[in-house]
């Protein structure tokens, strides 16, 4: 395969469902203090996806509703990251058989959760931001 042949989004989106995992996993870990580690998290995650829309406008400048599958698809990667963690933390802590049942749904169901929502917001963004672009400009 060519550098000219490759799909640029996809290694932005596979860093970015790195990232939401990573973010997802570590921010979790300190006992003090939660509330503002998980507040944290949740903007660290919401500028990687603001950024995540943007790059897709401006950079590659693709369609809203491909930008939009673009970003919910890192969105359901970070999901599924943060499913496998869970799912080896709880044999690291010996869960109970029912919750690990359970943990193993979560790795098809956080994805889920979360792609139609991070899809719909991604989509309406990316069409504003390509319908205000296009609007002639007065001065």
């Amino acid at each position: 395969m060519n550098e000219g042949s490759r799909q640029p989004w996809v290694r932005v989106a596979v860093l970015l469902g790195l990232l939401y995992a990573f973010v997802g996993i570590t921010f979790a870990i300190p006992h003090e203090r939660v509330k503002a580690w998980r507040l944290a998290a949740w903007v660290v995650s919401a500028v990687a996806y603001s950024a995540h829309i943007a790059y897709e406008h401006f950079r590659l400048g693709n369609t809203p509703l491909s930008a939009a599958r673009h970003v919910a698809f890192a969105v359901a990667l970070g999901a599924f990251g943060l499913a496998v963690g869970a799912n080896i933390h709880s044999l690291r802590l010996s869960s109970p058989h029912e919750h690990r049942h359970l943990l193993l749904l979560a790795l098809g169901l956080w994805p889920l959760f979360t792609v139609v929502p991070a899809f719909f917001c991604a989509l309406t963004t990316s069409w504003l931001l390509s319908r205000s672009s296009s609007r002639p400009r007065t001065n």
